[in-house]
């Protein structure tokens, strides 16, 4: 068994046509068949079931495809050292959207810093997004808020942050130093999209709360929310840590849940596999040193009574 025979496969799983397979490894379709075939008898299981023309992969097959993808990328990782000895080394860096506005550029500022010789790809898109990324081995790490769901990543909580019901000025929430449940029945909302953490953290609240809200459309990006809030007259939950410039401008008004179920940490998650290098013990390192959001001088939030 070779690597070779490994990112076959993983092509296999990934097409689910050996002709798919075969085009995009630039060899024959016989050639793709008998690798399998080999993987299979040095297994000794079946890594693939034929249904209408179609492979389906097995559960013996899924447990090789997550080793498969983490093997692959170490061996592209050894590659890349060896041959690259004395040059820039790549770190492959996912953040979900509220950590990519308010949280990224720092920290690929001080990456820049604490490792000169390391260049940094980074891809921002929800959490859901980030999570299937880093199951692929196509990035090495993400720092994300929403909660990872596969156990075959390790998710280590690292900075606080909190959730916050935002309204602009104009809303008659505006002002107000408390809230109650009640007053959240009907109200115009501007949700984040599937797959955020930010939107799975309301919606569950609201279920358990059993509030009936109007959702006037869904937005994947946080400063168009804002925009939405502080225009449109909807309302949002957002991050704390996105907000605090224009409630120190007076320009949104915001407030917390008094049970802290808003509570959450933007976490550092990487696959269990995965070696932990100087690249990412120095993000952790970078990551360690950044507070609990502070609001403004003279600036308070209000209190949604739940």
């Amino acid at each position: 068994m070779t690597i070779r025979h490994l990112k076959i496969f993983v092509e296999v799983a990934d097409t689910g046509k050996m002709s798919a397979a075969a085009e995009r490894c630039f060899i024959s379709q016989p050639t793709v068949s008998q690798t399998i075939r080999e993987l299979e008898e040095h297994y000794q299981v079946k890594l693939f079931e034929r249904l209408s023309k179609r492979l389906f992969i097995t559960e013996e097959g899924k447990m090789l495809l997550t080793y498969a993808r983490q093997v692959i990328r170490q061996f592209d990782e050894l590659e890349a050292a060896m041959f690259l000895t004395g040059r820039k080394r790549l770190l492959k860096l996912g953040a979900s959207v509220t950590v990519g506005n308010c949280l990224l550029s720092g920290i690929l500022e001080a990456l820049k810093t604490e490792r000169p010789e390391t260049e940094v790809y980074t891809c921002v898109n929800n959490t859901a997004f980030i999570e299937e990324l880093l199951l692929k081995a196509e990035l090495d790490v993400g720092v994300l808020e929403g909660r990872v769901k596969s156990p075959e990543l390790v998710s280590v909580p690292m900075i606080q942050d909190y959730l916050v019901l935002a309204c602009g000025k104009d809303h008659p929430f505006f002002g107000r130093k408390e809230l109650t449940l009640q007053d959240l029945h009907g109200q115009k909302f501007l949700m984040r999209e599937g797959g955020s953490g930010t939107r799975a953290l309301f919606e569950s609240f609201l279920e358990s709360r059993h509030v009936n809200i109007r959702v006037c459309g869904e937005c994947a990006s946080s400063e168009a929310m804002k925009e939405a809030v502080m225009k449109n007259g909807c309302l949002a939950v957002l991050s704390i840590r996105l907000i605090l410039d224009e409630i120190e401008q007076g320009n949104i008004g915001a407030f917390e849940s008094s049970s802290r179920e808003w509570d959450r940490s933007f976490k550092i998650v990487y696959h269990k596999n995965k070696f932990i290098g100087e690249d990412l013990q120095a993000l952790e390192r970078i990551l360690h040193t950044y507070r609990e959001p502070e609001l403004p001088p003279g600036k308070h939030v209000g209190i949604l009574q739940t």
